[in-house]
Formats: structure tokens, sequence, C-alpha cells
């Protein structure tokens, strides 16, 4: 895949999104194809094969869970990322559960879409080894960039994947602190339309789920007047007065 663009076939019963994400990730270099169904889609791999199907899981007919139940077990082992605008865990459990290589829920930015398909392309690299995928260490934290997880004392972490682009940034920057406008670029890109109060929304989110004292925070800190640090390392030890919760 190095070589040549990917192949994406995206498949959506919902035409507006199903243009939108062909036109996006054509604009990143990926050679897109976008059927509305089960039967589009095995016409089109009958054509040819694909690197990443980009599949909903809410569609009529054959749906997606049952789409790649059948791929699966027909040994057809291309990388699937499922979407579905439901926010219940219990469905990415079943998704990967039926071979599913990755999840995003909707709504999404569409370069989170690409981030997850760079992740894969990484993932599928001849010869990369896991071991080879940059880690940043902070604190408790290993943020692993090419698997896009959270680790706190080596325990995977369940993030959303703005939960995780929140948290790299971060950590990139770990000890230093971000402001919001910062975080948006960094995390989201400067395209994205995020309000600061959204941020802060996606923060105290962000701390539930790297089981953060949201009332106190030790490690997603606010620093009044700035924006957000993470706080390891020599940060950690450092005076609390500058930061609270928020």
């Amino acid at each position: 895949m190095a070589s040549k663009a990917a192949r994406i076939i995206v498949v959506d019963d919902d035409p507006e999104l199903r243009s939108l994400l062909q036109r996006f990730l054509g604009e990143h270099g990926f050679h897109v194809r976008a059927v509305d169904g089960s039967a589009a889609l095995d016409q089109a791999l009958r054509r040819e094969p694909a690197d990443v199907i980009v599949l909903d899981l809410m569609m009529p007919g054959e749906d997606g869970l049952a789409i790649c139940r059948r791929l699966r077990a027909g040994e057809d082992q291309t990388p699937i990322i499922m979407l579905t605008a439901r926010g219940d865990p219990v469905d990415r459990v079943l998704g990967l559960e039926m071979g599913a290589d990755d999840y995003l829920a909707k709504p999404f930015l569409p370069r989170e879409l690409v981030a997850r398909i760079a992740a894969i392309q990484r993932r599928m690299a001849p010869g990369r080894l896991q071991t080879q995928d940059e880690v940043i260490a902070a604190g408790p934290f290993a943020i692993n960039c090419s698997a896009m997880t959270v680790s706190r004392d080596g325990a995977v972490l369940s993030l959303s994947s703005r939960e995780y682009a929140l948290m790299a940034a971060l950590a990139r920057s770990a000890g230093r602190p971000l402001s919001r406008a910062q975080l948006i670029e960094r995390a989201l890109g400067r395209d994205a339309e995020v309000t600061d109060r959204a941020i802060d929304v996606q923060v105290a989110r962000l701390r539930r789920a790297i089981g953060d004292d949201p009332a106190a925070p030790r490690y997603v800190r606010t620093v009044w007047g700035v924006g957000y640090v993470l706080a390891v390392g020599p940060a950690e030890a450092g005076p609390a007065d500058e930061a609270g919760d928020g």
C-alpha cells in the first residue's frame, strides 16, 4: 500500500455521507469507491479487492454486522472500520467480535477516519513490528500512536477517537500547558469547527475515561487563563496552585 494509493470502499446507505467521504478521502490521496449496501459491495470486491472497507453498521437489508461476519466467514481479511450512529458500547464489542478492525461512532470528523485508515496502513505495512510503533510514555500512561490506544499502568483504556486525540496532543507536550486553541489544532486540526466550551466538555470526558478525578484532577489539570496541561513527571510533583478542576 505504500507504493500506490490505498483502495477504500465506503459502504453506507446515506448518499450525502457517501459523497462527503468519497470526496474527502480522495483529496487525501486514497482511491475511493462508495456503495450503498451489501450487493454493491460484493460487486465492487469482485471487480477489484480493497485495502480497507469503511462499513456502516445500520443499513437496511444486510447490516454491517452481518456483512462483516459473512466476509470473515469467507476468509476475507480486508481491514474493516465500522461506522455506527449508536453510542452503546455493546455495538463496538459486537463489531469487533464479528471481525472489525476498528470502530468510529457517528458523528465524526472525516479527518478522524483518515487517521484510522492511516493507522491500519501502518499496522499492515510489510515488516513493521508492533515494537516499532511510536509510543509516548507520560507518567502511568502509554500512548501508542500507531494503534491509537492509551494504556494506564499496562491496562488499555476505552477512549473515543476524540479523547484519544486530545490525550495524544497533551502527552506530546506533557508538563507544558496548551491553550484551547492549540488543543483544537493539534488534536482535531486547524479547520475543525470546535468551540472552547466543546473542548472543556471533551476534557471532562477524557478525565473520566482515564480515571482522573473530575473534582480534583491529578493528571489533566486546568491552568487558569491558559488552558490544560498533562501533569506528569517533574510537572506532576510541582506546585498545583496554578491548576484546578474545570
